[in-house]
């Protein structure tokens, strides 16, 4: 029978450290063998919530279960978790084969058996026959799957990873993620993660919660969380984002018209946004949203919206994530991918050009100062 029961469930989770709260009434499910990450900026949480799931720290309230047992008042060595550190902690006087079967032998595991189980989790995360190797003698990428090897060997209910691959260089670290992902699903373990590394969070993870301030935002899929952002915080922090103050001037239906600060008219789709005439807003578009059109491409047909000319401010040149900003009319900046098509390589700073994009293409939300309002 399978087990009715989330690995990890944590229900109004709060710690609060004399006057501050660190991490105040999260609640969250995390399915069996699924991959779930916490995203959010230095000081928002995440580490403290992730040490109280590992009983380094207690909570002041709530409750946290893994496997349908409350762990409140468990010790760290009784809990079925096993964690990775950003700096992996692994032992440089110790040779791979000891350091992964260390938490095997703490536990009193006869050698013999540690040997075979030491070999057989090597040999899953890709290292085979490197039980006697040092340290010192292997990459950066495979420290980081002995890290893996070290906990996974406990075959612990829940891996709890606490922003492994922030000290590995670019290239690694891109390597990493599809690794990490493939070994996650290998094992079929279910992996809580940290980062405020967004792109590491989109795509690793089964589900992403959006954690700021000590709350979560939003959970939801890498899709949702990026195209559907549930608040400006979510669409300004995940993934790129062009941030437009504007003024709602006129509601029709579900369609905004707003005016930017620079004097730019804008309509938008906003069919959930409870937003009105004289409003605040705050508008984010993503640089792939705007297209570029050159001048004279039947950029004056009537039946066309949010179509502003403007001047090449600057190419920033970075292969297929390559952007340009353009200044408009009003003198408001914007950041536009450029497409893989070629037509636009030839862009130069000074170089004149019209941007267009889909109304259903951006996010409008209250400004700050009219949600305390």
């Amino acid at each position: 029978m399978p087990n009715p029961h989330p690995d990890l469930v944590c229900r109004d989770l709060t710690k609060n450290f004399d006057d501050f709260c660190a991490v105040d009434h999260v609640s969250f499910e995390v399915p069996q063998g699924s991959f779930f990450s916490i995203l959010g900026p230095s000081g928002c949480g995440k580490t403290t919530l992730l040490r109280m799931i590992a009983g380094f720290q207690s909570p002041s309230s709530g409750d946290l279960n893994i496997k349908g047992k409350s762990m409140i008042g468990v010790p760290p060595n009784k809990r079925p978790v096993s964690m990775v550190f950003q700096h992996l902690a692994l032992f440089p006087t110790m040779n791979i084969g000891d350091n992964v079967g260390f938490g095997l032998r703490q536990r009193g595991i006869a050698k013999a058996e540690i040997k075979r189980r030491v070999e057989t989790v090597l040999d899953r995360v890709g290292l085979p026959g490197v039980s006697t190797r040092k340290i010192d003698q292997i990459s950066g990428g495979q420290k980081q799957r002995v890290a893996i090897a070290r906990c996974m060997v406990l075959e612990p209910d829940v891996l709890l990873l606490d922003e492994p691959l922030g000290a590995l260089d670019l290239k690694l670290r891109e390597h990493m993620k599809i690794e990490l992902k493939s070994l996650q699903a290998a094992f079929n373990t279910t992996f809580v993660y940290i980062t405020h590394d967004q792109s590491e969070a989109l795509v690793m993870s089964d589900h992403i919660a959006v954690m700021n301030h000590g709350q979560f935002e939003q959970i939801g899929t890498p899709h949702e969380v990026y195209h559907t952002p549930s608040s400006a915080f979510v669409a300004g922090f995940v993934g790129d984002a062009n941030k437009i103050d504007a003024t709602v001037v006129a509601v029709n239906g579900s369609t905004l018209t707003l005016t930017s600060t620079g004097g730019t008219q804008m309509f938008i789709d906003a069919p959930s946004t409870a937003i009105h005439v004289g409003q605040s807003a705050e508008v984010f578009l993503r640089p792939e949203a705007i297209e570029l059109v050159a001048v004279g491409d039947g950029v004056n047909d009537p039946d066309r919206v949010n179509v502003s000319d403007g001047v090449i401010e600057s190419v920033l040149f970075n292969g297929a994530n390559s952007s340009v900003t353009v200044k408009d009319r009003s003198g408001s900046l914007l950041k536009v991918s450029l497409p893989q098509t070629g037509a636009f390589t030839a862009l130069r700073q000074g170089d004149r050009v019209f941007t267009r994009w889909n109304p259903s293409q951006v996010r409008c939300y209250p400004a700050p100062a009219e949600l305390e309002n």
